[in-house]
């Protein structure tokens, strides 16, 4: 079994800055792709960034691309989404996920790619 834990989330007034990292425990000796995802109140979740397993590939939905990076340390089994230049419209519930038995350079969008997620934590924008 495979245990996602998220951490880092909170308040920050328009214009900071915060680090989301997700820590994987358990099943963790396998390529894994990873991605984060964010749920809005009252909207669907919807994808954020993407990663390889090798970190050669990343992918970003239009709306974060150029303030948030997505990166891994694989000796740690950790993934971090880095997120600058915050909006209020960025203000969610963030969750990151994994599937695991990958080829490196692979990474999905979708929800469906994915096998394990974790909790989630929360990122509240002010304006």
């Amino acid at each position: 079994q495979v245990q996602l834990v998220e951490s880092g989330g909170g308040l920050v007034q328009a214009g900071g800055s915060l680090r989301l990292s997700c820590a994987a425990s358990g099943r963790t000796f396998s390529s894994n792709a990873m991605g984060w995802f964010r749920q809005a109140p009252g909207k669907e979740r919807e994808f954020v960034a993407a990663i390889s397993w090798s970190g050669g590939s990343t992918y970003y939905a239009d709306s974060v691309k150029g303030r948030f990076t997505i990166s891994r340390d694989n000796a740690k089994n950790t993934v971090y989404l880095q997120m600058n230049s915050l909006k209020p419209e960025d203000t969610a519930v963030y969750y990151c996920a994994a599937r695991f038995g990958v080829h490196s350079d692979s990474y999905y969008t979708g929800e469906a790619g994915y096998d394990y997620w974790g909790q989630g934590t929360q990122v509240t924008v002010s304006s």
